[in-house]
């Protein structure tokens, strides 16, 4: 049976390479420079924790737990209003999202987190 984190992380890895080749092709010449960094930025992070789903749900078959499952959801949730805030940021000019931001990458972090200890534990 396929983890719903392996099945996340090809969900977002498939949004990731789309969401860079529009930031490549389609937004380059329309977005200031700053924006088009902060979207690389989104998509570059992203792509990272696909790589970290797909680990997780690798483990999640071998051996399951709270601390790994507390992983996926952090790096999930962390993916989407990490990258997705900067997303809007680039896409919308509007900064205040970049306020929005931190939030997720605390996310990330917790679900790097929440792997080690599983991984200390088991």
């Amino acid at each position: 049976m396929t983890s719903p984190w392996m099945l996340i992380g090809a969900v977002y890895g498939l949004l990731g390479v789309a969401a860079g080749a529009f930031g490549a092709h389609a937004l380059r010449g329309r977005l200031p420079e700053d924006m088009l960094a902060i979207f690389r930025t989104a998509v570059e992070y992203q792509f990272w924790h696909v790589a970290a789903l797909l680990g997780v749900g690798l483990l999640a078959r071998h051996s399951a737990g709270a601390w790994l499952t507390a992983s996926g959801v952090a790096f999930t949730l962390g993916v989407l209003v990490f990258s997705g805030s900067l997303y809007v940021l680039a896409l919308s000019g509007v900064r205040v999202w970049g306020a929005v931001t931190p939030i997720g990458g605390v996310g990330l972090i917790a679900g790097w987190l929440c792997l080690i200890v599983h991984l200390l534990r088991s």
